[in-house]
């Protein structure tokens, strides 16, 4: 850990070094034996594998991989003795468990129950349809007692449709009476307050006719309010279901939620809990879209019913108005420990200095530049500091890192995500990381970052402030030479293009999103195809998205089109997420804005986050590239004078260490 503020020389020496010198242990290499497990596996996800394949890779740490796929592929003809004994050889192995969970699934389809009951364990977590095989099972065997009736009671109240496999043990728990009319009740009024109307109105069906159709009047008025629910029965269930109808109408309509919850709530006597959760949902998506009477909205919500979402949109409310004074008063409401995040100490301070109280201002602002983000950059450069940065590197204990190199759960799956079996590889590495101690799992990550597989530090780092400041590990930095060369190319800073691939990907080359996104730059088929016309160059297809070059070409190619078409970086960067017709209605409502405002008063909170992270992340590149940093303040702007403005980075000496954005 940083103790004193130190030079850049000093900084650049300690964390660019990385932890381990050439002889230090390594996990083994198992590449000669690669062609060998890639053939294993191709005859064993056909069901194919025989004896003598299985030979040619008896030492390999894949083995029992393959074996488990082989009997997975052939488990319909499975004899019980055969899957038992490889169970049994795989035993401790998550290989293990992924194959019982298909064995006892295929049990459950023969209905060989007594089987089923001998290899299952009930443990915390089980899905439901576990819950329901179980059930069955016992059942089958059985059992129907009362420990029966309980489980299935418990299973019945789940408030949304169940899998298939619950059907026959709830015809059971039917018949035994165990469902009455209040258990059918229970489950309902829990479905419509979830929301699943559809189940709400087949659980009616069991009812007698006058509570079927209040039961449907209710799953009505959650799809949408009607003047009928002031004839429902004035008791508890009649009142939770109004505040959840009117709670959702409120995301579509506030002004209707508005009407609607003064008509009702004297007539069902709404209590004051009631009234203000829908009070809370008509202030939220009245102030979420800047709707005219936002701010008598949010005056409306009692004070109770603050969370850190309303408290944030409470301060948005009034800058968006460019009310600074309310906007000051709104942050000093926060509870404290929101009032202590960077972000909105930079905005208490930027509030005070437009009120004419600069000495006020610089006292937060340097509480602000403590802190290594987005809004603690931007403080520090107002102050003219350095940016505070404290990295952290895994352990360089040679016993530590021989422990972790040797640990054959790492080598697997090193080695599945290297021969691209990424579902197994990561229920290796889960499994893997819940056997080792923080400092284990940092030279883990680091390990799987010299494979790279870079994600696994950012979904598996932690998120303490200490966690977060392993800098080296979280913001990778591969395919450099292409990346330099195309940020030239279009005229773009380095730091900037590569912070947009670590929000965008991770530099996981294959990394896709459900929009269909695709690579490192994680472009649409269609983006990319326009962009490569537009360059004149050829485009192969999709399947070239997942070649770095190619994507990143043009990827780089559509951020410099981002950049000239909004000519700033931080709408660029707001574009590049949101698309650009959001940013010409953001532009369109709130002209001549200052960029850090126009950024914190976005509608998206999507795209809020990620402009900021993308400024944050480019000055950690900095640090990675170059070694000092063009301060965020221009980057915001695309100004680059790397001669004369580059910032040095020093660890501050301030009893709490400067802390990190998180991914």
């Amino acid at each position: 850990m940083c103790r004193l503020a130190f030079c850049l020389l000093c900084l650049l020496c300690l964390c660019l070094s990385g932890p381990a010198g050439a002889d230090t242990p390594e996990p083994p290499d198992l590449s000669r034996q690669r062609p060998a497990i890639l053939e294993a596996f191709r005859l064993a996800e056909q069901g194919q594998l025989s004896v003598q394949d299985l030979a040619r890779i008896s030492d390999h740490p894949l083995r029992g991989w393959v074996e488990a796929t082989n009997q997975r592929k052939r488990l319909g003809a499975a004899r019980t003795s055969e899957v038992r004994a490889l169970l049994h050889r795989l035993a401790g192995e998550p290989a293990a468990d992924w194959l019982r969970a298909a064995w006892l699934d295929e049990l459950a389809r023969r209905g060989d129950w007594q089987t089923f009951l001998a290899e299952y364990t009930p443990a915390e977590g089980d899905s439901e349809l576990r819950r329901c095989q179980h059930l069955a099972a016992r059942l089958a065997t059985g059992e129907s007692g009362e420990a029966w009736l309980a489980d299935a009671r418990a299973l019945w109240v789940t408030p949304h449709s169940l899998p298939d496999a619950c059907d026959a043990p709830f015809r059971t728990l039917q018949a035994r009476g165990g469902i009455g009319q209040e258990l059918r009740w229970q489950r309902l009024e829990g479905a419509l307050l979830a929301g699943q109307t559809g189940l709400a109105r087949w659980l009616a069906g069991g009812l007698p006719a006058e509570q079927a159709a209040l039961a449907r009047s209710y799953a009505d008025f959650v799809d949408e309010p009607h003047d009928l629910a002031g004839g429902w029965p004035k008791d508890a269930r009649s009142r939770a279901v109004a505040t959840e109808g009117l709670a959702r109408l409120a995301r579509r309509s506030p002004d209707g939620a508005e009407t609607r919850l003064a008509a009702l709530a004297p007539v069902l006597d709404l209590d004051e809990a009631q009234r203000a959760r829908v009070l809370y949902q008509i202030a939220l998506w009245t102030v979420a879209s800047y709707l005219p009477r936002s701010a008598e909205r949010l005056a409306a919500v009692p004070a109770s019913a603050y969370d850190e979402r309303l408290h944030e949109w409470r301060v948005r409310e009034a800058m968006n108005r460019r009310d600074d004074a309310t906007a000051l008063q709104a942050i000093r409401a926060m509870p404290a420990h929101m009032r202590e995040d960077p972000r909105w100490l930079w905005f208490e301070a930027r509030h005070l200095e437009r009120l004419g109280r600069p000495d006020e201002a610089k006292a937060v602002l340097a509480k602000a530049a403590r802190h290594a983000s987005f809004h603690g950059f931007l403080a520090a450069d107002r102050l003219g500091q350095p940016y505070a940065l404290c990295p952290l590197e895994p352990s360089d204990d040679p016993e530590l890192r021989q422990r972790v190199a040797e640990d054959p759960g790492l080598a697997r799956a090193l080695e599945l995500f290297t021969i691209d079996r990424l579902p197994l590889a990561s229920i290796e590495w889960r499994a893997l990381m819940r056997t080792l101690s923080p400092a284990e799992r940092k030279i883990a990550i680091a390990f799987a970052g010299d494979a790279r597989w870079y994600d696994r530090a950012v979904f598996f780092i932690g998120d303490t402030p200490e966690d977060l400041r392993y800098y080296s590990l979280r913001f990778p930095l591969h395919h450099e030479n292409v990346l330099r060369r195309e940020a030239k190319r279009n005229d773009l800073d380095p730091a900037w293009v590569a912070a947009q691939i670590r929000a965008e990907s991770a530099f996981m080359p294959r990394a896709r999103s459900h929009a269909d996104a695709r690579g490192l730059m994680q472009l649409l088929p269609s983006t990319a195809r326009h962009t490569a016309a537009k360059l004149g160059i050829a485009y192969s297809g999709i399947a070239s998205l997942y070649d770095p070059e190619t994507n990143l070409v043009l990827g780089i190619a559509h951020l410099r089109h981002m950049l000239d078409e909004h000519g700033v970086a931080y709408k660029a960067i707001a574009a590049y997420n949101a698309g650009p017709g959001p940013v010409a209605r953001w532009n369109r409502d709130r002209p001549n804005v200052e960029p850090d405002f126009w950024i914190e008063t976005l509608t998206y909170r999507e795209t809020r986050e990620y402009v900021a992270r993308v400024l944050a992340f480019s000055v950690i590149y900095d640090w990675r590239l170059e070694g000092r940093a063009i301060p965020v303040t221009d980057r915001m702007l695309g100004r680059i004078d790397p001669a004369g403005r580059r910032k040095p980075f020093a660890c501050r000496t301030d009893p709490e260490p400067a802390t990190p954005t998180a991914p």
